[in-house]
């Protein structure tokens, strides 16, 4: 019985390290949906009465897991949206 135990308790820490491993799909869904969210400096009383920490925690939240991901959060609105980066006349 403690082979089982033993076995399943191997499987659980690979699926724990994937679990911060989106796929594909699951990341491009992330960064569009990134892109729609207010930037933190832009999370204030008057447009989010009574959500402010929670808002600046969802937004958060989102980054961190961008992060994870090896993904930069201030480079992903530019790979999303190409036409609305800004040019750079250097």
């Amino acid at each position: 019985m403690s082979d089982a135990a033993d076995g399943a308790d191997g499987a659980g820490e690979t699926d724990e390290t994937n679990e911060t491993q989106l796929g594909e799909d699951a990341l491009f869904a992330l960064k569009v949906a990134f892109c729609y969210m207010p930037r933190l400096m832009d999370i204030n009383e008057y447009d989010f009465p009574g959500r402010v920490d929670k808002t600046r925690a969802d937004v958060e939240t989102v980054r961190e897991m961008l992060l994870l991901n090896d993904v930069d959060p201030d480079e992903v609105h530019d790979e999303i949206n190409p036409d609305d980066a800004a040019n750079s006349s250097w």
